[in-house]
């Protein structure tokens, strides 16, 4: 079977990436980061969409980079934000991400509208994202200034436990989303930004769905199994709420509970059975994964390849790889005001 073209199916979109590590951009070159991750690629990296179709990607800053390290439980923040500190990483993030919205062949995504516009210009759609609501630093209204700034996506928490709700990763600390959260979720929604769950505990996900009037999505995460458990995976009841309320599930294709691309293709198909085709997504977290069964963006062709071996008909396909990520978008941006 040869590769599909982009003319030949949907819009297809990653909801969550950082491709190229852009949020190491600005770092001097003998930053611990740097040293870690390597540099800034993104200029390079973001191409390669187009050896998928991809209609659009996600790039996103890590909000609590800053402060982030690796120890005995994995991924977690190792000390507290210095003044200000917080805001002015994220600011630099915000400008090297930016830039590779200057390419010709890149279209700027600030609506789902531009998404579509990307698919038939066949140019690469960019939407930026933060991973974590750290940057605000308890103050709700640089949300304003973060829509300003192109984000339209935000993972409200991530490895550090901030001030909007608590994390799946570390011991409970606020019992759910915060009266901070549930500000910054009425504020989100009010600006017509999504809503991303992604690395909240069930309880602060269930708070954040009772407060917002808009879909929610979980942009990266996959089901839990009697076999194969982790607090980052989502139990059917965490799943089921955030479809039931007209959200998804971006499947992710980390190396947790999964070591083939074809163990992948089996969870988003446990991820269909269990909710629907309605509501699963993609986000592939490309180049900040854990052991990615997925990280190349022409594996897109081999989703639509194996999911239609599955079963999916072709329109179901342009859902998951796209569709239901749009539908979402628009569903937020009428909502908001």
């Amino acid at each position: 079977m040869t590769a599909a073209t982009a003319a030949d199916h949907g819009p297809w979109v990653d909801i969550h990436a950082h491709a190229g590590c852009g949020f190491l951009g600005g770092l001097p070159a003998d930053h611990r980061l740097a040293e870690t991750f390597g540099t800034d690629r993104a200029d390079e990296r973001v191409p390669t969409a187009a050896l998928g179709s991809l209609a659009a990607v996600n790039v996103s800053t890590v909000a609590d980079l800053a402060v982030m390290g690796i120890s005995d439980k994995g991924p977690g923040a190792i000390r507290h934000f210095e003044p200000g500190e917080a805001k002015r990483d994220h600011e630099r993030q915000i400008r090297a991400v930016s830039q590779v919205l200057d390419r010709d062949d890149v279209h700027s995504v600030l609506s789902a509208s531009d998404i579509v516009t990307a698919h038939t210009e066949r140019k690469t759609g960019v939407f930026i994202g933060s991973e974590g609501g750290d940057f605000l630093d308890g103050d709700g209204t640089g949300l304003a200034q973060a829509y300003a700034d192109g984000v339209r996506t935000i993972t409200l928490v991530h490895y550090r436990v901030n001030e909007l709700g608590d994390i799946q990763t570390e011991d409970e600390a606020h019992h759910g989303l915060t009266e901070f959260g549930t500000e910054v979720v009425a504020e989100m929604n009010r600006l017509g930004m999504i809503i991303d769950m992604a690395h909240a505990t069930f309880a602060t996900t269930a708070d954040a769905l009772s407060a917002s009037k808009s879909p929610l999505m979980i942009s990266h995460s996959h089901l839990a199994s009697p076999g194969a458990s982790h607090p980052r995976l989502l139990s059917e009841e965490h799943a089921t709420m955030v479809a039931e309320a007209g959200g998804i599930i971006g499947a992710w294709p980390a190396g947790i509970a999964q070591s083939t691309f074809g163990d992948y293709i089996d969870e988003i198909c446990r991820l269909i059975d269990l909710v629907g085709v309605d509501h699963v997504a993609i986000g592939t977290d490309l180049d900040g994964n854990y052991r990615p069964v997925l990280s190349e963006y022409d594996q897109f062709h081999d989703l639509a390849r194996e999911l239609t071996a599955k079963g999916l008909h072709s329109g179901e396909v342009d859902q998951v790889l796209g569709g239901n990520f749009i539908r979402v978008f628009e569903a937020v941006e009428q909502l908001a005001g």
